[in-house]
């Protein structure tokens, strides 16, 4: 645990007692500080009264009356579509609000480390899609050459529930940007962007909120060192502000798109990861045989890891060996099974629109179990990335109309997981991969993507696959 410095003595109010929250009022207990919690569910008030917590109705008025801070869940609007009644009274009476992210950059540093040989260190990465493998990625590169490492954020550990800081140790966060868009304190050693997209439009009034709240982490973080994919113009845009010239070291900038070669860079193409600094190429490595990375957008993945982890001092050998130790994560590009010469590939985190178009580019030959709850802004985008698919297997409440959308390729409206499974299994042949990238939300008809994902590989080592 890491407790949560200057408050002490003080009351701290905790809005939202999930994961996340509970967490948080432990540490801010642990570094002496008096939280009172507040949640809108009776039975997460419950839970928390019976371990001990001083529940507070924190919409009542006079709530805020001797609170220092408000500290806000992640899940928590605070300014879009409308701010949370709770934010909106905190900021009335002038009350600090922010979240566990701004509270670990404030409380992560302490006395012991003039104690160490090597300061720890911290990377954050985010972006729209690619972040978990990414930081997953960073984190296993870095174990598997002994440097010591935590793994934290939006996948695995909350902050405050890391171990305080080891002697030359590095803790790599993945940040979203509901974390990013409200931490008070982000001041991260090297920052990563892998991309952008369009997502969580509702809740940052639009694509320019939502990059907005990714910038801070570099505008505001004042990181050692960028790595930013460049790939899209926010990453150029970003890139651009962030040095005087690409012969600024701090900046290294990544792309799967084209050759780059003026100052510090990380590129891929044709499945070869590059490496150039100051016009000479540094290394060179084949992507292509990697299966824990399949696709152009794993390879992206692998360049923004191997662009953080070199600022580190880590050496390209000992990148290539930990990316082909790398086993991938659940969800992401997953290896379920393969029977007949036919791959299970599950990719139910692609939710969005642009993560299916990447899995879809990854494969030549797919059968293609998709649908659920659709986002905004239809699926236009995924039209140019269909060529490879030999027919849909559309699922969800609304496959119907979501089969509508697809013209041009041949489409089988299921419905249901097990149905879309059974008949992709038997209509699949050797050299093709039964992939489940649904572009869609899971509510629908699943509580979240990994139960979608589990739905589906449950199914398929269920079956007895092709003949």
């Amino acid at each position: 645990m890491i407790p949560v410095q200057g408050y002490e003595g003080r009351q701290v109010a905790v809005l939202g007692l999930g994961r996340s929250g509970l967490a948080t009022a432990r540490a801010l207990a642990a570094g002496g500080a008096v939280p009172v919690v507040w949640d809108d569910s009776p039975r997460a008030r419950d839970a928390a009264e019976s371990e001990g917590w001083d529940v507070r109705d924190l919409t009542k008025s006079g709530a805020f009356t001797d609170v220092a801070a408000l500290i806000v869940s992640p899940g928590i609007p605070h300014l879009y579509p409308s701010p949370n009644p709770v934010i909106s009274a905190a900021w009335d009476a002038g009350v600090q609000v922010d979240n566990d992210i701004g509270l670990f950059f404030r409380s992560y540093a302490t006395d012991d480390w003039d104690g160490f040989d090597s300061a720890p260190r911290v990377i954050a990465v985010t972006g729209s899609n690619g972040k978990s493998t990414t930081s997953a990625l960073i984190h296993h590169i870095l174990t598997a050459n002994g440097r010591p490492a935590q793994l934290a954020g939006n996948i695995g550990r909350g902050v405050l529930d890391l171990d305080p800081a080891h002697d030359g140790e590095v803790v790599v966060l993945e940040l979203s940007s509901y974390q990013t868009d409200l931490a008070r304190h982000l001041t991260p050693d090297v920052a990563v962007l892998t991309n952008i997209s369009p997502d969580h439009l509702d809740r940052h009034a639009g694509l320019g909120g939502y990059f907005a709240a990714k910038r801070r982490l570099f505008a505001e973080g004042g990181p050692d060192r960028a790595v930013i994919g460049v790939d899209e113009n926010e990453g150029l845009y970003l890139a651009n502000q962030l040095v005087e010239t690409f012969a600024d070291d701090r900046l290294i900038r990544v792309s799967v798109t084209r050759k780059l070669t003026e100052g510090w860079t990380v590129f891929a193409r044709k499945g070869f990861l590059s490496e150039y600094r100051r016009g000479q190429q540094m290394s060179s490595i084949d992507l292509r045989e990697i299966k824990g990375l399949p696709g152009a957008h794993n390879h992206q993945n692998a360049c923004a890891a191997y662009a953080a982890v070199r600022t580190l001092g880590i050496g390209p050998k000992g990148i290539e060996a930990a990316l082909h130790s790398y086993p991938g994560l659940p969800h992401r590009s997953q290896l379920i099974a393969e029977r007949g010469g036919v791959r299970f590939v599950n990719d139910s985190k692609a939710t969005n629109v642009d993560a299916a178009a990447k899995a879809l580019q990854a494969f030549p030959a797919i059968r293609w179990i998709c649908g659920g709850l659709q986002k905004e802004g239809g699926l236009d985008g995924l039209f140019p990335h269909l060529g490879a698919v030999k027919r849909a297997y559309v699922i969800g409440r609304e496959a119907e109309a979501f089969a509508r959308q697809l013209p041009g390729i041949e489409v089988d409206v299921c419905g249901t997981m097990d149905v879309a499974v059974a008949r992709a299994t038997a209509d699949a042949q050797p050299g093709e991969v039964v992939l489940l990238a649904p572009a869609c939300a899971s509510f629908d008809q699943y509580d979240s993507f990994a139960a979608r994902g589990d739905d589906f590989t449950a199914q398929v080592l269920a079956g007895e696959g092709p003949a």
